[in-house]
């Protein structure tokens, strides 16, 4: 099985691309911008027919696409997700192959919705350009006429988590600090539902292999609204740090319209088996550990 990996050097797409490289059968096909790449390509620019020939190159059985923007602006933004999908989809449509496609989407497309699940047929209402534009090119994947399914992710966090995620950037501001010092963030009373990547990698892997066609959207998350200010504590225990956590800094633009997510994760489980495996606290250690290096300090019995 030939499975070409849209963004395989990202957070997500270098998980996804290390769980597929460990099934037996499967040979992991990387398209992007980097020269060593199978598949050069730039979505957010790429025309249809040249993308449609590379594809038909390579041949591939599946496509996996975690090729995608958190900030940069509104035009990287749309370019990025909501444009580079739409090209995507109608490229293999060209190619004429039968292809499995699996987008990842984001919970920015659904916005907030306060003591409630969301569901795959909730009502969207992201908050800002950055959910806007991941909901247009989850919407292109779902109602293309291909065999596509859009893995809806929440909080992904876990070893590689960037900094440009709240889990990465408070474990860099507590490296910057030190055991003793101050580390300054945004308001931390905001309820998201976190996800450890390798969680998400082996849902887009069950995703990619599963015969049959697929639910048009999935949600891959923990299930369960956790406070943000836990993750904070969590990664001060498993670093050691013993100074304060000044929450009068700038927080992130992209997420503070949102203050709680809890994702409904009943149709992962139906139609791909799927649960969550690895708890929070283990995805911190984690995290910490991916940084700096050495272990993390145990939880207390």
């Amino acid at each position: 099985m030939r499975v070409l990996v849209l963004g395989s050097t990202g957070f997500l797409g270098l998980h996804i691309t290390e769980h597929l490289r460990a099934l037996t059968g499967v040979r992991v096909l990387r398209a992007g911008r980097s020269a060593g790449a199978d598949l050069r390509v730039d979505l957010a620019t790429a025309t249809v027919p040249e993308l449609a020939a590379g594809l038909r190159a390579l041949a591939p059985d599946a496509v996996v696409n975690c090729a995608g923007a958190v900030g940069g602006g509104p035009l990287l933004l749309a370019e990025t997700n909501a444009r580079g999908p739409a090209v995507l989809c109608e490229a293999l449509a060209a190619a004429g192959l039968p292809v499995r496609l699996v987008h990842l989407g984001s919970a920015g497309e659904y916005g907030t919705t306060t003591g409630q699940s969301l569901a795959e047929d909730s009502a969207t209402c992201p908050q800002g350009a950055y959910g806007a534009t991941k909901l247009a090119g989850s919407l292109t994947v779902a109602e293309a006429a291909l065999d596509a399914v859009v893995l809806r992710v929440f909080n992904p966090l876990g070893p590689g988590s960037p900094g440009t995620s709240l889990p990465g950037r408070l474990a860099d501001e507590l490296l910057r600090a030190g055991p003793d010092g101050t580390v300054r963030v945004g308001d931390l009373s905001a309820y998201r539902d976190f996800v450890d990547a390798r969680d998400v990698a082996r849902a887009a892997v069950l995703a990619t292999t599963a015969p049959g066609p697929l639910p048009r959207i999935l949600n891959i998350a923990g299930g369960s609204a956790t406070q943000v200010r836990k993750v904070a504590e969590g990664l001060s225990r498993v670093s050691g740090f013993r100074g304060r956590i000044d929450e009068n800094g700038a927080g992130s633009e992209r997420s503070s319209a949102v203050s709680w997510q809890q994702a409904d994760i009943t149709a992962a489980a139906s139609a791909l088996g799927w649960h969550p495996e690895r708890p929070l606290a283990t995805s911190l250690a984690d995290l910490w550990t991916s940084r700096t290096g050495t272990p993390a300090i145990p939880h207390p019995a």
